[in-house]
């Protein structure tokens, strides 16, 4: 018998059916080790020697698959076709070593896909672990680890807040921050367009837009104010109007490459919202329970055999019409070939999305995958494009419309892939129009437009761009935004990737003191190097020792920086953003607010930063860092906004702080320092904020009356959570912040009742959103509700959902990994277990009452910490 090994125990379940009791086959559950997250991991003074480490959850799937081998003869490896799965069966061959000593065989597999056929020629075509592929990933895991033990500290020493570096992360956040800045500086320009309905002497309407005006072919913005609009609405009324020419031509489109991994995360974010780690998700579970091929793949050709059961499909379905005469070939864009995988495909053509039982979220990409392919082999789209030029006799005046015919949808029957923006083809079709005919004017529209600021990044346009540029791998997309995000760097709304402050700091940080570091031009030719090591063509350590020659001098150069040092440099660049020029001329960083002290950037404790007066704490103005630009600039002038006056004719004034919008009463003096303020709630808009609604906001807490029970009084308030109720200590929260000014009595009540109703404390104990099932190790898993969002519990350790996993479709194999790394970074697992296991030892019950108080007092006595912090302080 023959024990093979893969990742994932769904995995393990699919392929354990084809192969029968011949096999015994195992899940590793991932990689079984990787370096500590500890100095000297990576050691650059002695030829970059890798320390690894077995993960404590990994050392039970080792032992099984040991206790496995010692009656079991043959050790197959069938981690999945890549550098990361190379990489696992390097690493279970190396962990094993021990049980494969006495002369037992060990072999590599590798498949596309996990279907029979599959499955079975892989096993009659073994290898041995792909050495190039290993010294790539060794090469990339080195650099990450390099970049992110060496450069994360400098942050956190130099740059407050700041919570880690990476190689390739930092490079796609300086993306998403640059992207924000040029959105800040951009201003709108004002063009106009006028478009005429027409008729035809046959009655029938269609639109055409004037593309000449005074015998002048237009651009875009020779109609630049309204009265220029207006002159040529007059010139176009006062004029008789011909067809001067009808073109039609015929076009015809071609389908689209079948998907690869960067390509399926785009279109799932545009037709879905799906980010880029939910989709890979939901596509490994198709993956492994055999419906699609692999994913992680930057290849787009297709295997023979299944580009000749796509075109039989079509023509069953469609009609031969739909077939082209020849196979489509699409030409594999991958720089290296032996990581040139098949494109993303359904394992079986015949499999249409209606009759596959499976969750939702994986039938939606099923169906997104299967259409894609049949697609990919289907005849081309035919249209007939029509363009119609009217002109006036003395050709002063020229107007066009254009519209199209589709002849043959073709491909377009299936599938057509969604679009970033709404820019797209005229589609319109227009009536019978025959050259020489008049046309009767009906109306003529002048339109206002008004240049648009280029659109922030989603998931799908932000993996586009690092596709473009060469950053990253496949693989490595869904990871690298997902970490920004939690990170704390960028915040998604919307769909949009928005930089938070901090990193946007950040990214001034290193793009001034490590600025090669996050060059897209210097990532993406590492990347390409890392290429040359999986195909054999460069030595790795080499490598490594020429990238750590100069990012170690660059980090010994930020040695002697000042935090103060930082924040100057950073405020400099940032100057033309955070200050825009005053309306009056005036100095943008001179203080609004005393006169004489000086804006200047400064950072809060939280790690985010804000923009405050240099005469503090005389003076205690402050603004958020992004109020001059982007969605944030509608706040730029509202700051100290006079709403009008009290009864009593204090002043009302809008004021936007480091915290947001807020509104005052009155001003600070000596003797009222802090005068009444309220935060804005969110969703109300500081622009359209009227003096009714701020004082309504002043008057809170507002007293809603005497309670009908202890006559105790009752009153409504916002707090730090959101809207709520108060009785005595009781604190009960309402849902609408407009509630607050309305509730009544009986309301009131009825939600302190309910509040009473869940019990004291936290409330009743939170009922399970879904059961997963039993942990290998024993124990139910659960997903649950949590205050900060639902969570997957397993007795004693709770891992938040990850952003995207929806809590109804979280499966058992998702939840393990989950689980696995909560315990690693400081989840306990169970302790009855250790409980379990300490039992046998103790024997003799005095010796087991005397062992733990011998051992107690030392400990409760000793404190060797305190002898330690010295040289911790002496080695910051």
């Amino acid at each position: 018998m023959a024990v093979v090994v893969v990742e994932s125990p769904a995995k393990a379940k699919t392929i354990n059916k084809y192969l029968g009791s011949n096999y015994t086959v195992l899940a590793s559950y991932g990689h079984v080790r990787d370096l500590p997250p500890k100095d000297g991991s990576v050691d650059p003074e002695h030829d970059f020697n890798m320390k690894w480490e077995i993960a404590s959850d990994s050392k039970k799937h080792i032992k099984a698959i040991t206790d496995a081998l010692k009656t079991d003869d043959e050790l197959i490896l069938a981690t999945d076709p890549d550098r990361e799965g190379e990489a696992i069966s390097w690493h279970l061959q190396e962990t094993l070593a021990s049980a494969l000593k006495k002369g037992k065989k060990v072999s590599r597999v590798t498949f596309n896909a996990i279907t029979k056929a599959a499955v079975t020629e892989a096993m009659a075509n073994p290898r041995q672990v792909d050495t190039a592929l290993v010294e790539a990933y060794l090469a990339r895991r080195a650099l990450d680890y390099l970049v992110g033990f060496n450069l994360s500290p400098v942050l956190w020493r130099k740059l407050p807040g700041a919570k880690s570096a990476g190689r390739v992360q930092s490079v796609c956040l300086r993306l998403i921050v640059e992207r924000e800045m040029e959105i800040e500086a951009f201003r709108a320009r004002e063009y106009w367009t006028v478009t005429a309905l027409l008729q035809t002497p046959r009655g029938q309407d269609f639109t055409a837009r004037l593309t000449v005006l005074g015998g002048k072919k237009l651009d875009k913005f020779d109609i630049a104010t309204a009265t220029a609009a207006e002159l040529a609405v007059q010139a176009i009324t006062s004029r008789t109007l011909a067809v001067k020419s009808v073109e039609a031509k015929p076009a015809s489109r071609n389908p689209y490459a079948p998907f690869m991994t960067s390509t399926l995360q785009q279109e799932a974010s545009r037709k879905f919202g799906m980010g880029a780690k939910a989709c890979m998700s939901t596509a490994q579970r198709l993956y492994e329970a055999g419906h699609i091929t692999y994913m992680r793949t930057d290849g787009i050709d297709m295997a023979p055999e299944a580009v000749t059961a796509a075109r039989d499909e079509i023509s069953r379905r469609f009609g031969a019409d739909y077939v082209p005469a020849t196979p489509r070939i699409y030409k594999n864009k991958a720089k290296n070939a032996q990581e040139a995988h098949e494109c993303i495909r359904p394992t079986d053509m015949t499999m249409s999305p209606d009759r596959l039982s499976v969750e939702s979220d994986q039938r939606k990409l099923y169906d997104l995958i299967w259409k894609r392919t049949i697609a990919s082999q289907m005849a081309a789209a035919r249209m007939e494009r029509t363009t119609v030029d009217i002109g006036s006799p003395d050709e002063q005046i020229e107007l066009r419309a254009t519209g199209q015919v589709m002849m043959f949808d073709g491909f377009l029957k299936v599938y057509d892939e969604g679009r970033d923006d709404d820019e797209g083809e005229d589609s319109a079709r227009l009536p019978q129009i025959m050259q020489g005919e008049a046309t009767e004017k009906k109306n003529i529209t002048p339109e206002q437009h008004f240049t648009q600021p280029p659109a922030r990044y989603t998931e799908a346009t932000l993996v586009k761009r690092m596709e473009e540029l060469g950053i990253g791998r496949p693989s490595t997309y869904a990871s690298i935004v997902t970490t920004i995000q939690d990170r704390g760097y960028v915040r998604k709304d919307k769909n949009r990737l928005i930089p938070e402050d901090t990193g946007r700091l950040v990214t001034i940080f290193l793009s001034n003191y490590f600025r090669n570091y996050v060059e897209y031009d210097f990532t993406a030719d590492l990347e390409d190097q890392l290429d040359d090591i999986s195909a054999g063509n460069r030595d790795y350590k080499e490598v490594l020792a020429r990238f750590w020659r100069d990012f170690s001098a660059a980090i010994a150069e930020t040695s002697e920086l000042r935090i103060t040092d930082v924040l100057e440099k950073i405020d400099e660049v940032l100057s033309p953003h955070i200050y825009p020029a005053r309306d009056d001329g005036s100095d943008p960083k001179s203080c609004p607010v005393c006169g004489t002290g000086r804006l200047n950037l400064k950072t809060a404790r939280s790690g985010g930063a804000f923009i405050g007066c240099n005469n503090y704490p005389e003076c205690r103005y402050t603004r958020p860092l992004t109020a001059p630009g982007g969605e944030d600039g509608a706040t730029a002038g509202l700051d100290g906004k006079v709403l009008g006056v009290d009864d009593a004719g204090t002043p009302v004034t809008l004021r936007i702080g480091r915290f947001g919008p807020y509104v005052q009463l009155g001003e600070a003096t000596a003797e009222a320092p802090k005068p009444p303020r309220a935060s804005l709630p969110k969703g109300w808009a500081p622009e359209a904020l009227e003096l009714d609604r701020a004082l309504a906001l002043l008057s809170l807490p507002r007293p809603i009356g005497s309670h009908p029970e202890d006559g105790e009084l009752v009153e409504a308030s916002i707090g730090r959570f959101g809207p709520y109720v108060k009785h005595g200590k009781v604190y009960a929260n309402i849902t609408d912040v407009e509630e607050v000014f309305t509730i009544g009595m009986n309301r009131a009540v009825e939600v302190l009742a309910q509040k009473a109703a869940r019990g004291p404390g936290r409330g009743a104990a939170a009922q399970p959103l879904k059961e997963l099932g039993e942990h290998p190790d024993g124990g139910a898993i659960q997903v649950m509700p949590g205050r900060y969002g639902p969570y997957i519990k397993w007795g004693k350790i709770n891992a938040t959902l990850p952003n995207g996993l929806e809590p109804g479709a979280v499966t058992l194999e998702e939840a393990l990994p989950i689980l696995a790394e909560k315990a690693k970074k400081g989840g306990k697992p169970k302790a009855t277990k250790a409980k379990a296991a300490a039992k046998p030892k103790a024997k003799t019950a005095s010796k087991a009452a005397a062992k733990p108080k011998a051992a107690a007092k030392p400990k409760a006595a000793a404190k060797p910490k305190a002898a330690a912090k010295p040289k911790a302080a002496k080695k910051a």
